[in-house]
C-alpha cells in the first residue's frame, strides 16, 4: 500500500517516484523533454495517468500488457528519430490492482490455478535521446496477433506465447541473426504453461 489507502493509488504513487528518479538520474531538465510514453494495466492508463500529471508534458498512454515498456521504447526512439531530443518511456504494474482487473479482488480469497502469471509490483522507466553513451536502440520488430484459440482466461501466457514466438522469427528473417547473436532474449510474462508452450515451438521451428 506505500501509505495510500488503495492499491491504485500506491501504484500511481510507484510511477511518480520512480519518474523522477529517473530525470533526476538523467540530469536532463523536465522542460526538455517533449514526450512521454507510459502505460500499466489498469482501465484508462490511470495509475500513469495520475502518477504523472504533474510533468505537465504531452503524454501517449500505452495498454500493452507485458509490451508496454518495449512499445514505449519502440514509439520514443521512432519521435527521436525524427526530430525530438528527449522522450520519457515508462510502464508500471501491481499485483493486487492487476489481479483485480483481470482475475479476482484478493480479498475474495479465490485459489489460483497453475497457469496464472504472478504479476508485478513495479515500475520501470527510461530516458530515450538523440545523444549519448548507450545503450542504444538499433532495430524494431513489432509484433502481430497469433491467436490459436487459447479460451482459459487464466492462462494468458498460452495465449501470448505464439505471438511471442512469431516475433522472434520475424526478428531474426530481417536481421539475419540468430539467439546465439544475443546475451539474453527476454519476453513478457508467459507464466510455467506458457514457457513451455514457447520452447515446444521454438524447437519445432529450430530456432
Amino acid at each position: 500500500m506505500w501509505g495510500e489507502k488503495t492499491w491504485e493509488k500506491a501504484e500511481s504513487k510507484i510511477v511518480k517516484e520512480t519518474v523522477n528518479a529517473l530525470i533526476s538520474k538523467s540530469g536532463v531538465p523536465l522542460q526538455k523533454v517533449e514526450y512521454c510514453f507510459a502505460g500499466d494495466l489498469i482501465n484508462q492508463c490511470i495509475s500513469s495517468s495520475f502518477g504523472l500529471r504533474e510533468l505537465n508534458i504531452p503524454f501517449y498512454g500505452i495498454f500493452g500488457a507485458c509490451s508496454t515498456f518495449v512499445e514505449g521504447l519502440q514509439l520514443a526512439s521512432v519521435f527521436v528519430e525524427n526530430g525530438i531530443n528527449y522522450a520519457i518511456c515508462s510502464s508500471s504494474s501491481h499485483f493486487c490492482s492487476a489481479e483485480r482487473q483481470f482475475r479476482f479482488p484478493l480479498e475474495l480469497g479465490n485459489q489460483r490455478p497453475p497457469s496464472s502469471q504472478w504479476t508485478v509490483t513495479a515500475c520501470g522507466a527510461a530516458m530515450v535521446a538523440k545523444e549519448g553513451n548507450g545503450p542504444f536502440i538499433t532495430t524494431i520488430t513489432s509484433g502481430k496477433i497469433v491467436d490459436m484459440g487459447i479460451k482459459d482466461a487464466n492462462n494468458m501466457g498460452a495465449a501470448m506465447a505464439p505471438a511471442a514466438l512469431d516475433t522472434l522469427l520475424t526478428h531474426f528473417n530481417d536481421t539475419g541473426r540468430s539467439p546465439s547473436f544475443y546475451d539474453a532474449i527476454i519476453t513478457g510474462d508467459l507464466g510455467h504453461i506458457g514457457k513451455d508452450i514457447l520452447l515446444e515451438l521454438s524447437r519445432k521451428k529450430r530456432i
